[in-house]
């Protein structure tokens, strides 16, 4: 059996934490800043996790872990 590919725009976008579990940034923080609160644009700063409906869709893009 061959090597699996890595996706390589879910390996940008995902890593996984050592309990399997999958971290991704949030959204909304790439522009239009100057109408978000501090503290909403503070929070936005902070990894958010994959909801389980969607970890193991992510997580066959990445066999390895990338």
């Amino acid at each position: 059996m061959p090597k699996m590919k890595t996706h390589r725009g879910a390996a940008k976008r995902f890593r996984l934490t050592s309990t399997g579990k999958v971290k991704r940034a949030k959204a909304y923080k790439s522009h239009l800043l100057a109408g978000k609160s501090s503290k909403r644009k503070r929070r936005l700063r902070q990894a958010g996790l994959v909801a389980a409906a969607d970890r193991k869709r992510i997580a066959r893009l990445l066999p390895y872990g990338a």
